[in-house]
């Protein structure tokens, strides 16, 4: 391939990467419970809800003057951990360890800090898009 291939290349491969992501609709848990106050713009104005699943987002047009399209919460193991840290309620002690919270049937995430990293799972029949 001559150097005139190479741009051609990098197109393919953009292009190809794009389309291993597209389309991850984030599940309803990771939308749902997201406060309107707390969500953070994944989109741009006019986007619709097609547009805004393709880029791996959550879209709500339900309430005004937030944004519609909005970064998902972080992914748990289970879908009866995903919420917001303000929303978890403590199920274990300083220091638990991973295996213990499991133990009492909780969630565990040690990813943020001075909040329960043991916490009770949420019921997912409250998750809709």
């Amino acid at each position: 391939m001559g150097p005139r291939g190479a741009p051609l290349l990098a197109v393919v491969l953009v292009l190809g990467l794009h389309a291993l992501v597209e389309g991850e609709k984030p599940s309803p848990c990771r939308c749902s419970r997201m406060t309107p106050h707390n969500r953070k713009n994944c989109g741009f104005p006019g986007i619709t809800s097609e547009q805004c699943f393709d880029l791996g987002c959550c879209f709500d047009s339900s309430v005004g003057g937030v944004p519609w399209c909005f970064h998902p919460l972080p992914n748990q193991a289970s879908e009866q951990c995903v919420m917001e840290v303000s929303a978890r309620k403590n199920c274990g002690y300083p220091g638990i360890s991973p295996e213990d919270c499991a133990s009492r049937k909780c969630c565990f995430s040690n990813l943020i800090f001075e909040v329960p990293w043991c916490f009770f799972p949420q019921s997912v029949e409250d998750c809709h898009y």
